[in-house]
This record gives C-alpha cells, sequence and structure tokens, in this order.
C-alpha cells in the first residue's frame, strides 16, 4: 500500500465529484481551512464542521475532513478568536487539520446525496428532476500505420475515448493512402529524408466528452508511432454525460401517503416528517432534493411526481404545493446525513484501487441543530 498526501486523496474524490458539478452560484466547495500538501492517514467524514465534529477529528487522529456542508458559507471579513466561528478554525489550524467541502457538487454526482437518498427509499427507474450539467461531445479522427492501428485504439479507449452510453472501446475505421516528405531534421518511423512516401494507414473517428480532450490527446501522442501524427478534433452538435440536482423514481410498490410518511422515518432514521396532502391518497412516482429544495415544487409537479420529498420547506411554498396538488414530505435538511457511510463507502473503494494507505472514519457526531418534542 502506498502513503498518500492530501492532494492526492482530494485528487481522487474530485475524479467522482468534480467541482465543475456544482449549481449554486459562488458555492463554497474546495479546501476550506488547512493544506493539503501533507501526508494523511485518515480522514474523517461528517455531514457538519462544528466544535464537536473537531475535537472528534483531533480524537481518531485525522489530519484532513471532508464536509458535505462548508464551514465557512459566507465570505469572512475577518477571524476573531473571540468568537464560535473564529475560535473552530483556531482549533483546526492549530492542528494542523485540512477541511474539505463538497456542497452541490456532491448533491449532483452519480452516487452522492441525492442518489444516497433515493437509495434508501429503494426508488427504482431513476432520473434527474432537474438538469444541471451536460458535456459537449467532441469527434477525433487521427490517421495511422495499419500495422500501428489496434495500438491506438486501445489507448484511445484506456483513456476514456469511445464511450457511447452503455459500450465503451467504439471507433470506426476506414483505409487509405497516407502520403507525406520527411524533411531534414526528422525522424520518420518509416521513410526516408527527403523521398515522398506512400504508407498504407487507416483513418480512426472516436468520440469523448470535452472534459477529457487533453487526457485522450496525450494518450495519442503517446501511442502514435509517428513524431507528428495527423489528426482533428471538430465539436458536434450533442451532449453527453448529462447529470442534474435530485432525483424522481418510483416505490416497489404503491402505498398510502401516511405509509409512505412513516417508511420515510424509518429509512432515513428522523424522529418525525411533516406531511402536506391527504394522508389516505395513493402515491408511488416521488421526486426528491436533498437539503432545502423549495425551488422545486414545481419542477417535481411537472415531472408528475405524487409527492415531493425534501427539506427545509416554507410555510408560503407548502400553501403553493397544495395549491397545484403537488404533496410534501419533509424529513428535514439533516436526512444528508446518508452522504457520510456513502462517502466514507466509496472513497475507501477508490483509494483500495490505487492501493492509497489511507483511513476513512465516520463522524458519529449527531449535528442536527433541532430537538423534537
Amino acid at each position: 500500500m502506498k502513503s498518500v498526501n492530501g492532494q492526492e486523496i482530494i485528487q481522487l474524490f474530485e475524479s467522482w465529484s468534480p467541482k465543475h458539478l456544482a449549481c449554486m452560484e459562488n458555492d463554497p466547495i474546495g479546501l476550506a481551512i488547512g493544506t493539503l500538501n501533507k501526508p494523511v492517514n485518515k480522514v474523517l467524514v461528517t455531514l457538519d464542521v462544528n466544535d464537536a465534529v473537531a475535537d472528534e477529528a483531533i480524537a481518531q487522529g485525522c489530519e484532513l475532513i471532508i464536509a458535505h456542508h462548508p464551514p465557512i458559507f459566507r465570505r469572512l471579513a475577518n477571524i476573531r478568536t473571540d468568537n464560535p466561528a473564529g475560535q473552530l478554525y483556531e482549533k483546526l489550524i492549530k492542528h494542523d487539520i485540512a477541511v474539505y467541502a463538497a456542497h452541490t457538487n456532491l448533491d449532483v454526482a452519480e452516487g452522492g446525496v441525492n442518489d444516497l437518498l433515493a437509495d434508501a427509499l429503494l426508488l427504482e427507474n431513476r432520473s434527474i428532476l432537474e438538469e444541471t450539467y451536460a458535456e459537449d461531445v467532441l469527434k477525433l479522427t487521427v490517421f495511422v500505420p495499419t500495422a500501428d492501428a489496434d495500438v491506438l485504439r486501445e489507448a484511445l479507449a484506456k483513456a476514456g475515448a469511445g464511450r457511447i452510453g452503455r459500450y465503451e472501446a467504439c471507433s470506426y475505421t476506414s483505409s487509405g493512402e497516407g502520403r507525406f516528405r520527411a524533411l531534414e531534421g526528422a525522424n520518420p518511423h518509416v521513410g526516408s529524408i527527403g523521398e515522398l512516401h506512400v504508407e498504407e494507414e487507416v483513418k480512426v473517428e472516436v468520440v469523448l466528452p470535452a472534459s477529457i480532450k487533453n487526457r485522450v490527446l496525450k494518450a495519442l501522442l503517446n501511442a502514435h508511432p509517428y513524431e507528428e501524427p495527423a489528426y482533428d478534433i471538430i465539436r458536434l452538435e450533442q451532449q453527453t454525460n448529462r447529470m442534474g440536482l435530485g432525483r424522481v423514481g418510483y416505490l416497489p410498490k404503491e402505498m398510502l401517503l401516511q405509509d409512505f410518511a412513516e417508511f420515510v422515518k424509518k429509512q432515513l432514521d428522523v424522529p418525525t416528517v411533516r406531511v402536506v396532502g391527504d394522508l389516505q391518497s395513493t402515491v408511488r412516482k416521488i421526486a426528491l432534493v436533498g437539503g432545502d429544495g423549495n425551488k422545486y415544487i414545481y419542477t417535481a409537479k411537472r415531472a408528475g411526481a405524487d409527492v415531493f420529498l425534501t427539506g427545509d420547506m416554507y410555510f408560503h411554498t407548502a400553501q403553493d404545493a397544495q395549491a397545484i396538488g403537488l404533496q410534501i414530505v419533509d424529513p428535514g435538511h439533516h436526512v444528508e446525513k446518508v452522504m457520510i457511510a456513502g462517502v466514507a463507502k466509496k472513497m475507501a473503494t477508490l483509494c483500495e484501487t490505487k492501493k492509497y494507505r489511507v483511513e476513512f472514519v465516520q463522524s458519529t457526531i449527531h449535528t442536527e441543530p433541532f430537538l423534537f418534542v
């Protein structure tokens, strides 16, 4: 197993939940406190960072905290150590504990907060509630000697090119002749300096998302036998890797709204929920947004949801939902705690594949500020 630093761990995390997925303006994601340029043996995963969580990280010997809710949500005018927030930052810095926040990017990511909530509710046939991100598709065309085509195609596929839906290593190949004359100073793979050379070549075409263009080009240049390979890239009028906030899915079977509310309490481990709607109505299609999803009531209604599950429902928004015939189940904001186990498990798996020697600890601190009496 390999010892790692914080940068390597976060690079791996961002391969799963990249920053560009964040869908809130000026979302304060990324490194909030400390440095990642240090060895990390233990990482604490938590929903929130408060004084008790900081003490937990110290007791566990963690050098890094990965949190969902940013510990510094608004721009600071100062850091005063005579108030609770400043004392928290001071404690973390003195104990050399870095804090990294993944907020709405973790909501959107596949396997992130909203998928974890949908998993807990056993939702089937899922789709995105509102698309917030899509990548342009590029087409790469490259010319290569016939004898070297298989090696090049394999390198492009390993770099991520040629993935279409549930298929990978997709490419198209056509045959032809390549002509060139190597000039003085060149180091031709085939042909001679000063002579016009004709080579049996194939044209290989693959598609790729724009985000991996540099990685694919690097693979092309490393695998191609020519010192000056001929290739071109064009942008297509289509997109891929569509992702977004919230999920819509179906319960395994219909149930009464009353029973669904009890099911939510059990599955999401909350003592109570707020409900808008007819408790005796039958529901099956569920839309959900972790955290505060007030502005998505009309999106959920257009999606045909029987119930919209989200937290922090405002009084007048609940009235609006009632008026359009959308039923609401509000389990609170704190249900996003599902990310603690989910992120710890995902990161442990990713690090194991890389043979990184690092432990992910799940926070046991209850950060729900409300008491239910």
